[in-house]
């Protein structure tokens, strides 16, 4: 298969999660209770990424946010067009750009943000859409209400309402390599300002530059040796 598709031979290619969306959702939030004083009501984004590959973080991040009181709903079918920008599909990018703003404008706000895990997904909501998107001002819109998860549990802390006494005392020490796209759109503090919430919590940002994958540049055979040397360069 590594062969058939251009992967290299020494690339582990990521595993297909074992459950369905849909299931896994729904279980997710019916465990997270049914406090009625929520704080507010926020929209999860999950990416293609986080549906197919990574849905342990999906639920990592709605028990974190409703056990924070959030009201969290979830968007199960939006894809972020991500790959198709990557690859220079920029019509099929245009039309998904225009069919998720559509879909979102009536529900995204100040009062319910649109929140993102995946940065290069999100992210294209505050960047490429508004440049690729039928109607701008629709589009600037929904990107002045959408957040990394992060930055908007950071907005948060700022107005009080989430606290150090909500989280562990238990001691940790976290290394933080930050996003390349969070690097060039959002900023490495949010995550490091989260992160040293909890009391006994030491971060340190490492000192670090591009992973080398950059989407799907460092599975494939011929980019294979740079993209480790991308990687390696500053570790």
């Amino acid at each position: 298969m590594k062969n058939y598709y251009g992967i290299h031979s020494k690339r582990s290619l990521p595993k297909i999660s074992s459950k369905t969306l849909q299931k896994h959702v729904q279980s997710l939030v019916k465990q997270a209770g049914k406090n009625s004083n929520k704080l507010k009501k926020i929209y999860l984004f999950l990416d293609e990424f986080i549906r197919y590959n990574e849905l342990e973080i999906a639920g990592d991040a709605i028990e974190l946010l409703t056990k924070l009181n959030y009201d969290v709903q979830v968007f199960q079918t939006l894809e972020s067009g991500r790959s198709f920008i990557s690859k220079g599909f920029l019509e099929e990018a245009k039309q998904l750009a225009n069919d998720n703003i559509n879909y979102l404008k009536d529900k995204i706000s100040e009062e319910t943000p649109l929140l993102g895990i995946e940065p290069s997904a999100i992210l294209t909501f505050r960047d490429e859409y508004i440049k690729l998107a039928n109607n701008p001002s629709e589009a600037q819109n929904v990107a002045n209400h959408t957040y990394l998860i992060e930055e908007f549990i950071q907005k948060e802390i700022q107005l009080g309402n989430i606290t150090p006494g909500q989280f562990t005392k238990a001691p940790m020490t976290i290394k933080f390599h930050g996003h390349c796209h969070q690097k060039a759109l959002s900023n490495q503090l949010s995550s490091f300002s989260v992160l040293n919430l909890p009391e006994n919590y030491t971060v340190t940002i490492i000192p670090s530059g591009c992973c080398g994958m950059a989407g799907s540049f460092g599975f494939e055979k011929e980019h294979y040796e740079i993209s480790m040397q991308v990687g390696e360069q500053t570790l």
